[in-house]
């Protein structure tokens, strides 16, 4: 298995790091390059492992295990780090727009199947008037949400606004006056406690041994959320993030993937 685990970072450590060069090391006269990939959560760590297992020779993963879904942009953006994945590239664009980036989607590997999920309901018809509702505060995600609640008839969204790119202003008809929570994506779980219905990725949700199939009230998959490893345009033509690619679209990656429940994006 060609992995070097890392220890998580935090934010102090990363304070320190201080690079003018791109994260990979390592060349055919001192070893293998290696290509350091941050991941937060299962399915993302599970893919970069298993690609590591396959890899073509002459080059190895360093995983990079980071608790958020901030810092994999930020590291790879400073080229602390080769790639990441832990996104869609909805939301990887408005890292960009908001931080003057310019990361790249690289390659899709999994489709996200999203869905709202309550602890009382059996149905979304079932929201109550003045029910509480959470949902994401990133654009993309938020987006992707109210869109869920548009198709459900819940709410009406300002037909002059591109499908899965509302915001909670768009909003023009609220029928049942529905109180609409914006939180960030760390804090979904936390919600599903206190909320009557919370819209939840399936990465968070099976912490909580929920599933879309089996509990969602509404389930949404669309292309557009393809879960993408991301490079900068300075390297994603390099032989190196060309190798990660390959390894992250393997059957061998394929099959993990299938084993956990997800659907393969390529």
């Amino acid at each position: 298995m060609k992995l070097r685990p890392l220890a998580a970072l935090t934010i102090a450590a990363l304070a320190l790091v201080t690079t003018g060069c791109s994260a990979a090391s390592g060349s055919a006269d001192d070893g293998p390059v290696t290509i350091r990939v941050a991941a937060t959560v299962t399915p993302m760590t599970d893919a970069v492992e298993a690609a590591a297992e396959v890899i073509e020779d002459g080059y190895e993963i360093e995983l990079v295990p980071v608790s958020d879904y901030v810092q994999p942009n930020i590291l790879l953006k400073n080229k602390e780090i080769d790639a990441n994945l832990v996104q869609f590239p909805s939301f990887m664009e408005e890292f960009n727009a908001k931080n003057d980036a310019d990361l790249v989607a690289v390659q899709p590997v999994y489709k996200t199947v999203v869905a709202f999920y309550s602890k009382t309901l059996a149905s979304l018809d079932d929201l109550p008037d003045g029910g509480s509702v959470v949902i994401p505060n990133d654009k993309a995600n938020a987006g992707r949400a109210l869109q869920m609640l548009a198709d459900a008839e819940l709410i009406t969204l300002d037909e002059n606004v591109e499908r899965f790119s509302a915001a909670v202003g768009d909003i023009v008809e609220n029928p049942r006056d529905l109180q609409i929570t914006q939180v960030d994506l760390m804090q979904l779980n936390t919600a599903y406690d206190e909320a009557d219905a919370v819209f939840n990725l399936p990465s968070f949700a099976r912490q909580l041994d929920l599933t879309p199939e089996d509990d969602g009230l509404m389930v949404e998959q669309d292309k557009a959320f393809e879960v993408t490893m991301a490079a900068r345009p300075d390297n994603q033509d390099s032989p190196e993030i060309a190798a990660l690619a390959a390894a992250l679209s393997s059957d061998h990656v394929r099959e993990v993937l299938t084993d956990l429940g997800v659907p393969a994006a390529f």
